[in-house]
Parts: C-alpha cells; sequence; structure tokens
C-alpha cells in the first residue's frame, strides 16, 4: 500500500489537525520519500515511519508539536537539516538501521535543541571506536542514546510505570466494585428465594386447609347419612309387605 492511500485510511474521517498520531510503518513510499503529510497535521505527536523505503526526509513538513519521529530501518544517509528546521520540539528521534556512517552527517541535530533520546542501532557510525563518547560530545542536549545514558545507566521508563500502576489500580477497583455488585445481587437473590419460600409455605397451608376442611365435610356427610339409614331408638320398625307374604307360605 502506498503511503498516501495509508495516511487517509489512518485518518477515520478525522481532520489532520484532530490527529495526535501517525503510525505508517511498513507501507511504500514513493521515490523513497516523504507523502501525504502536510502541515495541517498541526497537533500531531508521535510520527512513526518504519521500514517504508525512505532515502530522504526533505520532504517532512513543519510540525511544531511534533516530539517523537520514529525512522527505523529505512535508507537515510543525511539531510537531517530539515529535521532541525521544521521539527523544533523532536524530544525522540530513532534513525536505527539506516546508513549513517560518520558522525558529521549527524551534527544538524545539535540545533534540536529539545532532543533527548537518539537511536542508532544498526547504523555503521556505531561501529566506531569513539562513536558514544563523540555523540555525546556533539550532542550536549542528549541525555539517552541507543538507550542509555553517558554513564551507561539504562533509560528508565518512570512514566510508563505510573501508567502500568494508575492502570492496576484501576483494575481493583473495577473488580472491587464487579464484587460488591455481585454480593449484592446474591443477596438480593437471597431474598427473593426466601419470600418464594414464604409464599409457597403460604399457598401450601391454604391448600392443606382447603384439603382438611374437604375431608371434615365428607366425615360430616358419611355421619349423616349413618344417622339417616337407622332408626330412631325407640322407634318401631314398619314391617314391609315382603314380610307378610313370607308369613303366609310359613302357615
Amino acid at each position: 500500500m502506498d503511503m498516501k492511500k495509508r495516511v487517509s485510511l489512518e485518518l477515520r474521517h478525522r481532520s489532520p489537525a484532530e490527529v495526535q498520531e501517525l503510525v505508517l510503518d511498513n507501507c511504500r513510499s514513493s521515490e523513497g520519500k516523504i507523502e501525504g503529510i502536510t502541515e495541517e497535521f498541526s497537533n500531531l505527536e508521535l510520527l512513526s515511519l518504519i521500514n517504508v523505503g525512505l532515502t530522504s526526509v526533505a520532504d517532512i513538513p513543519k510540525l511544531d508539536k511534533l516530539k517523537k519521529l520514529e525512522l527505523s530501518d529505512n535508507r537515510i544517509s543525511g539531510g537531517l537539516e530539515v529535521l532541525a528546521e521544521r521539527l523544533v520540539n523532536l524530544t525522540h528521534l530513532n534513525l536505527s538501521g539506516n546508513k549513517f556512517k560518520d558522525i558529521s552527517t549527524l551534527e544538524p541535530l545539535k540545533k534540536l535543541s529539545q532532543l533527548k533520546s537518539l537511536d542508532l542501532f544498526n547504523c555503521e557510525v556505531t561501529n566506531l571506536g569513539d562513536y558514544r563518547d563523540s555523540i555525546f560530545t556533539l550532542l550536549p542536549q542528549l541525555t539517552y542514546l541507543d538507550g542509555y545514558d553517558a554513564d551507561d545507566c539504562e533509560a528508565s521508563d518512570s512514566d510508563g510505570e505510573a501508567d502500568a500502576v494508575d492502570d492496576e489500580g484501576e483494575s481493583e477497583e473495577f473488580w472491587e466494585e464487579e464484587e460488591d455488585d455481585d454480593e449484592d445481587v446474591v443477596a438480593e437473590v437471597d431474598d427473593d428465594d426466601s419470600g418464594d419460600d414464604e409464599q409457597d409455605g403460604a399457598v401450601n397451608g391454604e391448600v392443606d386447609s382447603e384439603e382438611d376442611d374437604e375431608d371434615d365435610d365428607e366425615e360430616d356427610d358419611e355421619e349423616d347419612d349413618d344417622e339417616n339409614s337407622s332408626p330412631e331408638k325407640g322407634q318401631k320398625r314398619k314391617r314391609e309387605p315382603e314380610d307378610e307374604d313370607d308369613d303366609e307360605d310359613d302357615e
């Protein structure tokens, strides 16, 4: 994918002024030049152009707010003057894997007064015997060269650690809130269950009561039938016609 098309895709329906970070890694530049990036990206703070086939940075626009520029794994060998002229607030510059051979090709970076970190891994210039001392002498504003300071102490990542701590704290608070919510839900379910049990008990009690009433009614009916079927005490039993016929036959 060519660089212009990649820039259009990365905009995602935003205006250039709304973009603060623009990553165009592994796209293809035309004739080794920067394309599609203009001064309209006025709030851009990070620009990444890793492995895009650049041979020159001459077409980079003026970006006053740009702080970090990634240019590793290209074929740049010089022409850094334009960076000092157009990226006046640059603090991090990565030129690893390019074609810099001599310390003199890096002299234009002296004008970048805010530059704190410079990476030149896998550049031929790093093979010079006095490479590190020469760079720190040439660029006194530098704090880190290839990830280490002048005393060979590795660059700290305190900002990143602080962010990680904040994220961890937010994560813990989130999970604590989730646990509290779960406990509340469980309590509500228990209350609902106990309420259901009480309702079931009440319903069962009503059903049992109704069944008992029905049993009592049946018993009362049976007693009434027994009383109706047997003669009252002291009452003479009425003689039936069939009994009289039996007596005549006997005679």
